[in-house]
């Protein structure tokens, strides 16, 4: 897709009316350096939808996950999170109010074993019974890792590692949870099962922004879709429709 060809809809862009916002970006400017990465983006994630940002390498889809994790400062902009504004809040004072993000490549403590790992996202909770329930989701959801529970993070494949990423996410004890590429390298059977796993929680009430490569996957996953492209989002409206929509099936679903 072409900056000559790009395209704007925003009569979807907040789903269902009278839906709590959770997450609200506004206008936000950011990048690395003298580049300018992010150029007023803007996007809402309500509670209990699982929302989607598709769009190609470089679109700054990682990015907008950085800005609202608190790793990357904002230039311009506002983020608000249950309710309360946060650009400008520390990254682990974010994890303590429940803003959880499960990282590009996964990031787990390989020399720690996976028990110890799972614990680590449990780092800034002092509920003992509460941690011990989410250890049991976590195992429920990925019984490998229950099996696994004394055996180096680092031995793991690629696949049980996203799991074990996402299940430190949740003993953080999310009330959103982002997720950046979770099926990047793994094979499609794992992928699968980690999709699936992403549904029962959020059938369960979780709230997700999910960062995906596979935009199918993604928006068939999803409730609503933004398309990111250079910087700016180019779509928005409910997955179900992005689905069909010739643009993003000629851009990103390969139709």
């Amino acid at each position: 897709m072409s900056a000559a060809t790009t395209f704007t809809n925003t009569a979807s862009t907040s789903a269902n009316t009278g839906a709590t916002p959770l997450l609200e970006i506004k206008g936000i400017v950011a990048g690395y350096g003298r580049v300018e990465v992010l150029h007023q983006i803007s996007l809402t994630v309500n509670q209990g939808e699982i929302v989607s940002l598709i769009g190609g390498n470089g679109a700054g889809k990682s990015t907008t996950l950085m800005c609202i994790s608190g790793i990357l400062a904002l230039r311009g902009g506002e983020i608000h999170f249950a309710q309360q504004r946060i650009d400008g809040t520390r990254a682990d004072k974010l994890v303590a109010r429940g803003l959880v993000q499960v990282p590009e490549g996964r990031r787990i403590f390989p020399r720690m074993t996976v028990l110890e790992n799972l614990m680590m996202g449990a780092y800034c909770r002092n509920d003992r019974a509460g941690i011990a329930a989410d250890l049991e989701k976590v195992y429920a959801l990925f019984d490998i890792l229950k099996l696994r529970s004394t055996q180096l993070g680092g031995t793991l494949s690629g696949g049980e590692q996203q799991m074990l990423a996402i299940g430190r996410a949740i003993m953080s004890k999310p009330q959103l949870l982002m997720m950046d590429e979770p099926s990047m390298g793994i094979a499609p059977l794992l992928v699968t099962k980690i999709f699936e796993a992403v549904r029962a929680l959020n059938q369960e009430g979780l709230t997700i922004l999910l960062v995906e490569q596979n935009a199918r996957a993604a928006l068939r996953l999803s409730h609503r879709g933004y398309v990111l492209e250079t910087g700016r989002v180019v779509l928005a409206d409910e997955s179900k429709r992005l689905l069909v929509d010739p643009r993003v099936l000629e851009s990103y679903l390969g139709e």
